[in-house]
């Protein structure tokens, strides 16, 4: 009967020690989690999205990038196109 007293302390000392250690710990393990996250985003996305090619040239030289004009396309495999007008 003593050592079963015993087995059950020791298992509530442990359970309630590591919920204290658990408790304390959180902080530091969301902040590692939290960074690593962040590493991982960097690299799919690129360290600083707003870091453009054209902020490199001099200060006041004016470039006017090109844009690629939206055409229509249709694929065959698709079927074929109508363009429907609007009636009043």
């Amino acid at each position: 009967m003593n050592s079963f007293l015993e087995t059950i302390l020791i298992i509530l000392l442990v359970y309630y020690a590591l919920k204290i250690i658990l408790k304390l710990s959180k902080p530091y393990l969301m902040r590692y989690v939290a960074k690593k996250a962040n590493e991982r985003f960097g690299q799919a996305f690129g360290n600083n999205p707003f870091n453009t090619p054209s902020q490199n040239q001099e200060e006041g030289k004016v470039t006017i990038d090109p844009k690629n004009a939206n055409t229509k396309t249709s694929k065959s495999t698709v079927g074929e196109y109508v363009d429907f007008e609007e009636l009043e």
